[in-house]
């Protein structure tokens, strides 16, 4: 893992330094790199990442906030522990909002940004395509398709919610399901329905197709919860 020892910041910095390590953070517990119900100690991840204990306890507080980490008297810090009761409420919210996207994409998306989708699920389909590829897994927002739709659809509550407050916690989830067998197909040709329906302009087929996707996440990952 990478660690911030070698930067140097005068107190200006802290906020900068405290979203770097917000990231960092994040990305290690949806990585599973702090493995569910794990403790997270201050002075170990400030000595871990070279940084004082200030910006650790603000990055926490953020975690807290995005539901990544809870906190407990005399128990600590503690990375969540997903359950498929949380899985369930989570893509319940997740399958409303996000079909709402699609149909806002289907309304608002210029076609420079259709043919944006396009190629970026051709380049999932080439990915998926190599023998050795078993997930389909979209590791920045730059290659996140339902990132992208939440941003063409031009809401920017909207695009808040899905992106920002319940992004990451969205990720940690579609990160348990992606090992789910044949799920990876099926989920991209389930997205380049959606992208069809979008570039159609057919904003009801667009959100219906979005829903359907979420749902049929939501069933497999409980599936695989309770299994």
């Amino acid at each position: 893992m990478s660690t911030l020892a070698d930067e140097k910041h005068d107190p200006a910095d802290d906020r900068l330094l405290t979203d770097q390590l917000f990231d960092q953070l994040s990305e290690a517990i949806v990585m599973g790199t702090f493995a569910p119900g794990s403790k997270l100690s201050e002075p170990r991840l400030a000595a871990q990442y070279g940084v004082s204990r200030g910006p650790v306890r603000e990055a926490i507080r953020r975690l807290e906030e995005r539901k990544l980490v809870t906190s407990a008297p005399r128990q600590g810090v503690r990375v969540v522990v997903p359950t498929p009761e949380d899985a369930l409420e989570l893509f319940t919210i997740r399958e409303v909002l996000e079909g709402l996207a699609a149909r806002h994409a289907a309304d608002n998306a210029t076609d420079a940004e259709i043919e944006d989708l396009r190629t970026m699920l051709a380049g999932h389909r080439q990915a998926l395509s190599k023998p050795d590829a078993m997930v389909y897994w979209q590791a920045t927002a730059n290659s996140d398709f339902h990132f992208m739709v939440a941003r063409i659809g031009r809401n920017q509550h909207l695009f808040d919610l899905l992106c920002g407050e319940y992004y990451t916690l969205f990720r940690l989830y579609r990160m348990r399901h992606r090992i789910v067998p044949g799920r990876a197909q099926r989920a991209l040709a389930e997205h380049e329905r959606i992208v069809e329906a979008i570039a159609d302009r057919d904003a009801e087929l667009s959100e219906l197709l979005m829903r359907r996707h979420i749902a049929s996440a939501r069933t497999g990952l409980i599936n695989q919860a309770t299994a």
